[in-house]
Formats: structure tokens, sequence, C-alpha cells
């Protein structure tokens, strides 16, 4: 059901409001229904931001929320991590280190409920998992 067509220009930039998000996306010959612009998904709910650490699944990311969590017997911060799986359109070109804006949307499988709206591309040096970003 889902087809790609290489021939299709896919230098043409479109921006569309999901929310309070401007999102810019790529637009080409693509049918994903689990898009965000062109299928049958809507965006509602939590609007998150987060590091993609892997992009080996075909249209899905993992993506990693690092926040702090008090511990009110030492009053001290500890580092905590969430990793949160994200379909991934393929109207956007994610790589490992990019930080990636994300809205919630229906369960669109057992682990997905999240969906890629705007990726700002990064350079980050060094173990991806390793490094402490907070959002």
């Amino acid at each position: 059901f889902f087809f790609f067509n290489d021939t299709a220009t896919t230098e043409i930039y479109t921006e569309q409001i999901v929310g309070s998000v401007r999102c810019v996306q790529e637009t080409g010959t693509y049918i994903d229904h689990k898009c965000p612009f062109t299928g049958n998904v809507s965006i509602r709910g939590r609007i998150l931001k987060g590091v993609a650490i892997s992009t080996k699944m075909h249209r899905t990311i993992i993506i990693r929320r690092d926040y702090l969590h008090y511990v009110k017997k030492y009053n001290r911060y500890e580092k905590r991590h969430r990793n949160i799986p994200v379909h991934l359109s393929p109207c956007f070109k994610v790589k490992e280190g990019d930080i990636v804006t994300v809205g919630q949307c229906r369960p669109l499988s057992k682990t997905v409920r999240f969906n890629v709206l705007k990726v700002q591309p990064q350079e980050l040096v060094g173990n991806i998992r390793k490094l402490f970003i907070p959002f």
C-alpha cells in the first residue's frame, strides 16, 4: 500500500500549521496513511521535543527526552530519560542527533503514539545516547 515515486521532484517546501507549531515539509509523490500532512491522522494533545537517537526502523525513529527528577531526601536532582518511538513521514530526512519536534496523535501501532512535525538539523559531537540535553 505504501509507494514512493523516485522520479518526482522533492525540492519544493510548503508550510502547514499544526497546533501552534509551524511545520516545513518537503512535497513529493508519496503515500503514507499515517502522515499528519497527507494521511488520516490528526495531531492533538502534547507537543514534545527530543533528540533522534535511532533511525534504523522503516518510517519510525526513536527520540530521547532527558529530564531532571528531584529527590527530596537528598535535596538534589537526578538525571532521567525516556525513549519514545515516533512515526517518521517520508517528507522528512532525519539523522541521528537531530532535534525533532513531535505531536501526539492516535495510536499508530503497539508503541507509536507520536508523529514528527519538525526537524532541526544538529551536529552533536560524541555519543548521542550519553549526552544530556533537557527540553
